[in-house]
């Protein structure tokens, strides 16, 4: 047994040496927000934060993430009650069209906004150039970005 900490809680899981943290996380954890898009690292569906920094679940072996934090998009906002800065964003620019590729987009925005608050357009297409969007939504996803910028910016000058 492989004991893991995603979103705050431990889970008790049966991962076998190269077993994907994708698929514990879905199928042995009951969270299905993290989505499978390729199972190559190519598409950013699967984004999680270990430790703060965005992976490629799909390809991270589950007992590596041992003793390690593991956020989810179910774990990003403040608390069950509230939508993150960043999924508030969303919405507010209409950003999903069929919306598969939005939780591992958002987990991307997450952390390049932990680390930068304030990104330029290049440092922004250069974090999220990683994460396809099929449905060719990268101006809304900038946008979005923009805008939990410039929310998370006001917020922290009150």
């Amino acid at each position: 047994m492989t004991s893991l900490t995603i979103n705050g809680k431990e889970y008790k899981v049966d991962a076998t040496a190269g077993m994907p943290l994708l698929w514990v996380i879905r199928e042995q954890c009951g969270l299905t927000g993290t989505k499978f898009g390729c199972g190559i690292a190519q598409c950013g569906a699967c984004t999680v934060h270990l430790d703060g920094q965005p992976v490629r679940s799909c390809i991270t072996p589950a007992i590596s993430a041992e003793g390690k934090n593991i956020t989810t998009i179910e774990g990003i906002a403040p608390d069950k009650n509230t939508l993150h800065i960043v999924q508030q964003a969303w919405i507010e620019e209409q950003t999903p069209q069929c919306g598969y590729c939005q939780s591992g987009q958002i987990m991307s925005a997450v952390a390049l906004l932990n680390e930068n608050p304030s990104p330029s357009d290049e440092e922004i297409d250069a974090a999220m150039s990683g994460n396809i969007c099929r449905c060719g939504m990268y101006g809304r996803i900038k946008s979005a970005i923009k805008r939990a910028s410039a929310a998370l910016q006001s917020s922290t000058s009150l």
